[in-house]
């Protein structure tokens, strides 16, 4: 039976190709999807996610929009400048028939939970504001999540929006500290993997052949590639989201360490940077499965010849 699967995101470039990815992996069951504030505003987010799903075919996943804000400071910067002003990279998808269900995302988070009689599995890939919900107000949900994916943070490389902070974590570095601090079974997959897991131009050009929801995806990404080449000087793209959601539909695919993670909410240059002991393996209950190990070559080509079938697999 596939593992069903919430992805809890801010669409996002690279979050619509893990959006995309989740659908064409029959190795899990795309249940739900929470929006949170995050690369741009709510509203958009939300919007992004709804058209993302309807361009797979698939406008009867259920859509849940979420915190609109950080929980204590407010996010001091969107990535449009990253993403495009709407998100999407600038390309504009069909609108989907699907309005927004009527919950708050953590209530239908909650409720998938508990009605859920298998574990399931959540990958979070945007700023955890909603998971850090979750644990405060329904903590008999948060504790029947069977695993907690999320894309954030650093062990060793610093970070990609200050010198310090990974994006995720800075926008809402309170909520990342309770999640990160929580007893919930969390892999965290960070820059140390994300950032050597580059989807180059061959890769693209595969899924953008394979038919129009590939094409669509490769337009998406055409921004992002001009951002990577100024950031990281690649000639490809860095698809943070896709890696995680890549170590939830296949568990092991990255080499995790158990570490003690805390972040850094002070208000100085330090804000939002994920603070992982690796002097030791952890025995605590609070620990964290820290992604220190990628085979890049292999995620990239799972991720390729994923999008590339999906144009067979749901039109």
């Amino acid at each position: 039976m596939p593992t069903p699967l919430v992805i809890d995101t801010d669409p996002g470039i690279d979050d619509a190709l893990a959006i995309l990815l989740a659908l064409a992996s029959p190795e899990v069951d795309l249940r739900l999807v929470t929006t949170v504030h995050g690369n741009v505003e709510l509203d958009r987010t939300t919007e992004n996610a709804l058209r993302v799903l309807h361009l797979a075919g698939r406008s009867d996943v259920p859509v849940a929009a979420g915190a609109r804000d950080s929980l204590v400071h407010a996010q001091p910067q969107r990535a449009g400048h990253v993403h495009g002003a709407a998100g999407l990279g600038g390309v504009q998808l069909p609108p989907s028939p699907a309005s927004v269900d009527p919950r708050p995302a953590v209530v239908a988070l909650a409720e998938l939970l508990l009605d859920s009689p298998e574990p399931v599995t959540v990958a979070a890939v945007g700023p955890l504001t909603n998971l850090a919900l979750l644990l405060r107000i329904f903590p008999d949900a948060a504790a029947r999540i069977g695993r907690l994916v999320v894309m954030g943070g650093s062990a060793a490389r610093g970070g990609n929006v200050t010198a310090a902070a990974e994006f995720n974590v800075w926008a809402d570095a309170e909520a990342a500290q309770a999640v990160l601090t929580s007893t919930l079974p969390t892999v965290l997959v960070g820059l140390d993997v994300t950032l050597p897991t580059v989807l180059g131009l061959d890769g693209i050009a595969r899924f953008a052949a394979a038919g129009p929801i590939g094409a669509r995806a490769a337009a998406i990404l055409r921004q992002y590639l001009d951002h990577a080449r100024t950031a990281y000087g690649t000639a490809g793209v860095v698809v943070h989201d896709a890696l995680a959601v890549t170590e939830a539909i296949v568990p092991g695919t990255l080499g995790t360490v158990r570490r003690d993670v805390v972040v850094d909410t002070g208000l100085g240059f330090g804000r939002g940077q994920t603070l992982v002991d690796r002097r030791t393996v952890s025995t605590a209950p609070t620990a964290v499965e820290v992604a220190e190990r990628v085979d890049s070559a292999a995620a990239v080509e799972f991720l390729v010849s994923r999008l590339a079938s999906l144009d067979g697999r749901l039109v």
